[in-house]
């Protein structure tokens, strides 16, 4: 197991990981959190070298999916840069990518329930208004979980909050920032139920965000 105690704050710079091999000798991951080395509950981002392919697999407990670079495949299609995916607990796929891409992967974290297939190109989605003068794309919600995109304009400051069920945070653009420290482009943010925060942002930022889908208890 690695990085397995929700009830901890965990800031990685993605950036700075050393690329590790896969069971696929043109896909490279850095692990961000792992239960088992190939199952169980796993969040990391994965690139796939030019013309690399990934021999067909199941998602038992789903799969969700956020395009950081390039242009990732499948046998159902081809999902560029900034396109969101979940294939639901069941599903399977053979995923490639003909020029090259990097994604951020999260295996096995699906309710049971949580059935829905989304294709999402958030390129071509419409920003609706958030609090102040944020802008948020949601991208899919079940139960308690929230997942959107949101993005920040230069010098916005959000009021101090808690996380009821935790949140995640990958940075896409940008630097987000709150009173602990700096997050630079691509930095992962996981922050344990009941945590709290004063974020802002100096630039303007874009994060991919998570709430309300981490253990209460752990």
């Amino acid at each position: 197991m690695y990085n397995m105690n929700f009830s901890e704050k965990l800031v990685i710079h993605t950036a700075e990981l050393p690329w590790l091999d896969s069971p696929s000798a043109s896909v490279f991951r850095k692990p961000l959190e792992r239960e088992g080395v190939e199952h169980g509950h796993t969040t990391s981002v994965v690139r796939y070298s030019k013309d690399a392919s990934f021999k067909g697999h199941n998602h038992p407990e789903g799969e969700e999916i956020f395009v950081l670079s390039g242009v990732f495949s499948d046998e159902n299609g081809d999902y560029p840069a900034g396109t969101y995916l979940r294939n639901p607990p069941g599903s399977k796929h053979v995923p490639f990518s003909k020029d090259g891409c990097e994604i951020l992967v999260k295996l096995n974290q699906f309710d049971d329930q949580d059935s829905a297939s989304v294709r999402i190109n958030t390129e071509t989605q419409p920003w609706l208004q958030g609090q102040g003068g944020l802008q948020v794309m949601p991208l899919h919600s079940f139960g308690t979980e929230n997942v959107a995109l949101v993005k920040w304009p230069a010098g916005e400051r959000f009021l101090p909050h808690k996380h009821f069920g935790g949140e995640e945070i990958f940075v896409i653009s940008g630097t987000f920032c709150d009173e602990h420290g700096q997050y630079p482009k691509h930095t992962w943010i996981r922050s344990p139920h009941m945590s709290e925060h004063y974020p802002f942002v100096e630039e303007q930022t874009v994060i991919l965000v998570k709430t309300g889908h981490l253990p209460i208890n752990n």
